[in-house]
């Protein structure tokens, strides 16, 4: 006897908003500090307009070299919202320069701050 088994995969576009982008990058974590980059103040501004999403960030250290794997991850994080990485657009920037003062309350106590 020959079974089937059939597997439906349904992938539903969530309505992107600043607010599910947030959410989002809240689980994209910092590869050195385990943190995330919400947390860490590294996120300074998110833009949705038609689902194309523009996010202004920077980072604890000019020439952090970890950049790479972070934008790999935030980008990951957004196509899983049902972004087209085309839609993505990340920018770094270094003014305002990042502070601890930036961090969340959560970020320092995980710290020891």
């Amino acid at each position: 006897m020959i079974k089937k088994v059939i597997i439906v995969i349904i992938i539903i576009s969530m309505h992107l908003t600043e607010n599910t982008v947030k959410k989002q990058l809240a689980t994209v974590l910092d590869p050195e500090l385990g943190i995330s980059i919400v947390d860490l103040g590294l996120i300074y501004k998110i833009e949705v307009k038609e689902n194309k999403v523009k996010i202004l960030m920077t980072l604890t250290t000019i020439g952090c070299p970890l950049f790479s794997l972070i934008e790999k991850e935030i980008k990951n994080k957004l196509i899983e919202l049902g972004s087209k990485e085309e839609d993505i657009v990340l920018e770094l920037i270094f003014d305002p320069p990042w502070s601890i003062e930036r961090m969340s309350k959560k970020a320092r106590a995980l710290l020891g701050l």
